[in-house]
């Protein structure tokens, strides 16, 4: 296993599949003859035997390859690799250098299949699932997804509500290669217009091609297709599910996108913030050296897995680091805040988060009686963060859960945001929460976040919680308008550095051209560093400036809501620019219950005493609206953006329109995007049509001219000039960027559809000999064509003769040909560069000749396997230079091949699955 571990690191250094003895050669470790030769010579250098020939032929699987009973035992193979390990609690030690998720769950499938990682409470019944069932729920989904013709890279959408069918899709996207977009399901039927407009944006900026969701949501979804024109398919986990596959998946790599994860919109339309498959490793990572994190931990969350801090910080880190997660649905918390207090006892949870609201609600609705049952005593950490926390939350949850052994140090306010994956500052484990008491007066006025007196009360002071220092590897700093770096104590903006900064914003340039400054990235938080720690103040956005202060909305409108009459959490304080004053007006929007007029008239008179006593400014403006009028995320956070739009246009109190009548206005907004497509399909259709008829008038007198002309070199002008014409007249020309060498050469290109060897064909010039599989060879018409135009025939699936012929091609190599090969193999619908078969590069070494990469981009737009169904538009040949080999041998061999490649995968534009 060793010995074939080092191979695999030479032959696939980008990553390769975890080696077992039950490895299958070819499907898992992609190995072809070449590579497998090569494996049976170093393992007889390493044990001194020789190994039957025949296993070159026979062989499926490493465990194929024992001989004599001398198989060492599992687990001693197992760790016989080399890897830097460090200590765990459980099953030895794990490897620290896991590049991404998969290949975690792959240890954790090698080591301790069978052991729980997940346990889903709901009301109906608890469901537990081991790493295997998780692994073999999400590969089934994943094969469906193949299936369904989704391609490495592509975006696919999850608009579930967090369970198993959550769980599985996830790691299932993950598996067949492709990219997750995680969605929020409707919530209120009185919003669906709206929530369908906000997934609309989202769905349309991924490119989503499938939507998973639940069986109840398939037709509010399938109204998307309207509006997203990428949208293939609507479909359900179960669905997806039943689809048989045994194909191997594209692998991704450690810098594939793994995630895009929408910003929830607090401050303006949602961003994608692109997450690569290392983003989400070295963050998790970070964070768990910092909180000690083993797998002897116990996260229990009822976060929503749509959002980063439930999908990352406790699904994803949970899942790496080895820990069981107790998952409840968000619902069960909101409706019973109690349940996930027991759960956390009856599991023994170390480790929960929740935004500042959850606690808050515990607070309110944990009864004594409910109290009583609670053994808080395991929990060693509690995460508060996703929002601005409350330092008074934090006092009163320590006092009325310490009895029940909830230690104050527990609590850990902590910072984080989507474009650093999600954690970024974390106070030391042990430490209990810093409660910052600055002068209320001073941080508006100057920015100066000035220290009162221990002893001070009042109206003047002012405190903020400390949500701890920078994760290893990471940066924080405060800046002025200027972009300066600020001192202590001094407010500004927040910015970051670290090793999962975002590579920026999914097709949204603008966006990402502010959020960098350099080598820092614009957080859109105010707050100022003490000792160390990074205070937050609020957003850059919703500050409101004021006679030449700056006010901080969040203060304000926790004051106006502990009001009476006014719906605690339902507040919005925001600016309106005022040309006349040259400054800012007060806006406060406050939902209340009361109806009467002369209620509501004194619940106006408790909020403008209360914005006095906190602000020492009467709001220019207070508007009273009902129940819901405020809008809100996903998550909670108020929307002071669009809070402001719809005071401007005078929306906030007009009536929500019935469901049906939401939904078929989003339907109705459909259709002109629907008769676009319609009419594009159309134009497709006719255009494959033309093309197919021209290929049969074409086709047949070729194949008789290429009979009776004679000589090679006559055969392949003509056939170079017809094909040339084909390709004009079907609008599909092939543009040459590059100069060809003079033969002999091995040209090498990737394989993408079936247009790409007529496209070389009408390109390549001189003599040329096509490598083809043997498979054509029997064919009547396709080849006696090939052989009158010197094609030459290999074994693609006896690996024994595959040798022979591979080493028989240098014989076919003369001066004024070039010899042309697709070292993919055949052709595949799965998009990206596949595995190099060595074979090509192998004659090039041995015969002393140059190899030829040619990258082909956009051919499998034009025609993509297995569809016959020709598109217009241009195919473009990137010719690179030629490439001497070293010598000859396995290690030239080598170099030709990843040579090659590098110039092929640069310029082909699919994603690298080698």
């Amino acid at each position: 296993m060793s010995v074939t571990a080092a191979l695999l690191d030479e032959l696939r250094p980008r990553g390769h599949p975890t080696v077992t003895l039950d490895s299958d050669l070819e499907r898992d470790l992609a190995l072809d003859s070449l590579a497998l030769a090569e494996l049976l010579s170093r393992l007889e250098d390493a044990r001194g035997t020789r190994m039957p020939a025949e296993l070159l032929g026979t062989a499926t699987t490493l465990r194929d390859l024992l001989v004599d009973g001398e198989a060492p035992n599992t687990a001693t193979a197992s760790t016989s690799a080399p890897a830097p390990v460090v200590p765990t609690a459980a099953d030895g030690p794990r490897p620290t250098d896991l590049p991404t998720l998969l290949d975690s769950l792959d240890w954790h499938l090698a080591t301790h299949p069978d052991r729980p990682h997940l346990r889903l409470l709901d009301d109906a019944r608890p469901v537990e699932l081991t790493y295997a069932e998780l692994h073999d729920q999400a590969l089934a989904v994943a094969h469906g997804l193949h299936g369904r013709g989704a391609q490495p890279g592509d975006a696919i959408a999850l608009m579930l509500p967090t369970g198993r069918d959550y769980f599985v899709s996830f790691l299932g996207v993950l598996l067949a290669g492709c990219t997750a977009v995680p969605i929020y399901p409707p919530d209120r039927p009185s919003r669906i217009g709206e929530h369908l407009q906000r997934q609309r944006h989202i769905l349309d900026n991924a490119h989503a091609s499938i939507l998973i969701t639940v069986p109840e949501g398939r037709s509010l979804a399938t109204l998307m297709r309207a509006h997203v024109t990428t949208l293939r398919h609507v479909c359900t986990a179960d669905e997806l599910a039943e689809v048989d596959g045994t194909d191997p998946l594209p692998r991704a790599g450690p810098d594939d996108v793994a995630l895009v994860q929408y910003t929830s919109g607090s401050t303006g339309a949602p961003k994608g913030v692109v997450l690569s498959h290392r983003d989400l490793v070295v963050n998790i990572d970070a964070m768990a050296q910092v909180i000690q994190a083993a797998p002897d931990d116990v996260f229990v969350s009822w976060l929503p897995l749509y959002h980063d801090m439930g999908l990352i910080g406790a699904w994803l880190g949970s899942l790496h680091v080895g820990m069981r997660l107790i998952s409840m649905p968000p619902q069960d918390f909101l409706v019973r805040p109690a349940s996930w207090l027991q759960a956390i006892t009856d599991h023994g949870g170390t480790l929960a988060a929740s935004p500042n609201f959850g606690y808050e609600l515990c607070l309110r609705r944990v009864t004594d009686e409910q109290l009583a049952t609670l053994d808080l005593s395991t929990w060693r950490l509690a995460f508060n963060g996703a929002e601005a926390v409350g330092p008074d939350t934090l006092r009163r949850f320590a006092e009325r859960f310490g009895p029940v052994g909830l230690r104050p140090q527990a609590l850990a306010p902590v910072y984080g945001l989507a474009e650093a994956a999600v954690g970024l500052a974390f106070p030391p484990v042990g430490r209990p929460p810093i409660i910052d008491r600055i002068s209320r007066d001073r941080l508006p006025r100057g920015g100066v976040a000035e220290p009162v007196l221990p002893d001070a009360a009042g109206s003047d002071v002012l405190e903020l919680a400390a949500c701890g220092q920078p994760l290893p590897g990471y940066a924080i700093r405060v800046v002025d308008r200027t972009g300066r770096a600020v001192s202590d104590r001094t407010q500004g903006r927040i910015q970051f550095t670290g090793p999962s900064a975002t590579r920026g914003y999914l097709r949204n340039d603008e966006a990402t051209r502010a959020l960098r400054d350099g080598d820092w990235l614009d957080t859109g938080d105010l707050g100022y560093l003490a000792d160390g720690d990074i205070v937050i103040t609020g957003r850059v956005k919703d500050l409101i400036i004021r006679a030449g202060r700056n006010l901080h909305p969040q203060e304000l409108e926790q004051v106006i809501g502990t009001v009476d009459g006014v719906r605690a959490g339902c507040v919005a304080a925001f600016g309106v620019g005022d040309a006349e004053r040259g400054t800012e007006r007060l806006v406060v929007v406050a939902e209340t219950r009361e109806t009467d007029p002369a209620a509501r008239e004194a619940i106006r008179g408790r909020i403008l005493d209360a914005a006095v006593a906190v602000v020492e400014t009467p709001p220019d403006e207070i508007v009273l609206v009902g129940p819901g009028a405020v809008p809100k995320t996903s998550s909670g956070k108020l929307r002071r953006a669009e809070t402001a739009a719809r005071h401007a246009d005078g929306q906030l109190e007009r009536p929500v329109r019935a469901a049906w009548m939401q939904l078929a206005r989003f339907g109705w907004l459909g259709i002109p995007s629907s008769l676009r497509g319609v009419r594009g399909r159309v134009v497709e259709a006719g255009h494959a049509a033309w093309a197919r008829l021209l290929a049969v008038t074409v086709v047949v007198p070729l194949a008789l001219l290429v009979a009776l002309v004679p000589g090679r070199a006559l055969r392949w002008a003509l056939v170079r000039r017809v094909l040339r014409g084909v390709m004009r007249l079907t609008r599909t020309p092939a543009v040459v960027r590059g100069d060809w060498p003079p033969p002999p050469a091995v040209v090498v290109a990737n394989h993408a559809s079936w247009i790409d060897g007529l496209a070389l064909s009408a390109h390549v010039p001189g003599a040329v000999r096509f490598v083809v599989g043997e498979a054509l060879a029997d064919k009547p018409i396709e080849g006696f064509v090939l052989r009158r135009l010197g094609a030459v025939f290999v074994e693609r699936h006896d690996r024994t003769q595959g040798v022979a012929d591979v080493a028989a091609l240098s014989a076919t190599l003369d001066s004024r040909s070039y010899l042309v090969v697709f070292p993919e193999g055949g052709l595949d619908r799965v998009r990206g560069l596949r595995p190099f078969r060595l074979g090509a590069f192998d004659v090039a070494a041995t015969a002393g000749v140059p190899v030829v990469p040619v990258a082909i981009r956009g051919s499998r737009r034009v025609l993509a396997p297995p569809s016959t169904h020709l598109r217009r538009g241009t195919i473009d040949l990137v010719v690179g230079d030629p490439i001497l080999p070293s010598g000859s041998g396995w290690a030239a061999t080598l170099q030709l091949r990843d040579a090659a490649r590098a110039h092929i995968g640069l310029h082909c534009g699919e994603t690298d699955l080698g």
